[in-house]
């Protein structure tokens, strides 16, 4: 789902006018079918008013495309700005820009974690070029128009408020910033530059309309390197009734009819291994080319399993597999293939209903 479409030129032409916010307003309205609130707006017209004069740049082509506020399937994550276009080789390409109006932050001792003032007061909340770059990382493992379509993707985080303090790109952080640099206020030309540097010819390829309605399944890459880290792992070997219960699972998903949802519970005290079994379902069913997710009402768990797979890739890649109860409360309906649910008994109504996503 996107909000808001255009192309530099038209995307301009709102800015100017000074009714960007409206035109903006009136898409999201449409889109979600509710209203923002006063301070959305206003941030809406101070961030485009910042993106424009990025923007303004004659090598940077009049119809590149423009989109803003674009959803991510399967999360409710929102890009909160990307351009479009084709590089100096005419490859696609599609910059990811996330905007924050954060004047301040503080530096923390977790990797790509960062403290500022946000919702009435001071939190704890992921790096900018980490949550730039970790969007990116989820279209590119599950965007079949992305890793299919030869779509190249590059990320970045701009601050127009936040005036450069040695925290955002402190050495610490840097393995995120070099994935995806963060710009600050007084780094206009910089990320302007950023910019040019993919997008040079406009977007004559339909590349926003490619990504939105692509299909969403496991990349080739993310499966076989998720293979790669179970075999040989003994901390995931099944015996017994726990094999028993992995092959009726992976049964009931790959040969269920067209249509047709299936429960299958799986009952054991603590020890007994259900957690080995689901996180083979998980890794099995993903590379059978199948869109699953494992869902945990608490994140400890999502926490302790995703630290056991990471190997060689990074932490966002494994992340993406585990969400919590409450992430599928904007969910199309029948969007994946299998949910696999720890502890389903503790899930209640305000966590978020995930029953018709299977």
């Amino acid at each position: 789902m996107i909000v808001y479409k255009s192309t530099k030129e038209s995307f301009t032409a709102d800015v100017e006018t000074g009714a960007v916010e409206e035109v903006i307003e009136a898409k999201y309205n449409a889109a979600l079918n509710r209203g923002v609130s006063a301070n959305e707006k206003r941030s809406w017209q101070n961030s485009m008013m910042y993106m424009n004069t990025v923007l303004t740049d004659y090598e940077i082509p009049l119809d590149a495309g423009v989109t803003i506020e674009m959803q991510i399937p399967q999360t409710s994550k929102r890009i909160d700005f990307i351009i479009t276009g084709k590089n100096e080789s005419k490859r696609d390409h599609a910059v990811i820009v996330e905007l924050k109006q954060w004047e301040t932050a503080e530096k923390t001792r977790l990797d790509g974690i960062v403290r500022t003032f946000i919702g009435g007061g001071k939190r704890e909340v992921s790096h900018p070029s980490y949550q730039a770059w970790s969007y990116a990382a989820l279209l590119n493992d599950f965007n079949e128009a992305v890793y299919d379509g030869d779509i190249h993707l590059k990320a970045c985080a701009y601050l127009h408020n936040y005036n450069s303090n040695g925290v955002l790109d402190d050495p610490f952080y840097e393995d995120h910033t070099e994935k995806a640099p963060v710009f600050m206020k007084r780094d206009i030309t910089k990320l302007r530059e950023y910019i040019k540097g993919f997008i040079k010819y406009g977007d004559s390829d339909k590349i926003i309309y490619r990504i939105e309605h692509g299909r969403i399944r496991p990349s080739k890459m993310l499966a076989d390197s998720l293979s790669s880290m179970l075999k040989g792992n003994e901390e995931f070997i099944m015996i017994d009734e726990q094999k028993l219960a992995f092959e009726y699972v992976m049964d009931a998903v790959l040969n269920r009819k067209k249509g047709e949802k299936r429960v299958v519970i799986i009952e054991g005290g603590p020890g007994t291994g259900k957690s080995v079994v689901a996180i083979n379902l998980l890794v099995k069913l993903t590379a059978e080319n199948r869109f699953v997710s494992y869902i945990t009402k608490n994140s400890a768990p999502r926490t302790v399993y995703a630290s056991l797979l990471t190997g060689d890739m990074k932490k966002s890649h494994i992340n993406n597999l585990f969400k919590s109860s409450g992430s599928f409360t904007d969910t199309e309906p029948n969007l994946f293939d299998a949910l696999i649910v720890d502890e389903a008994h503790r899930l209640n109504e305000k966590c978020g209903n995930v029953s018709e996503q299977g």
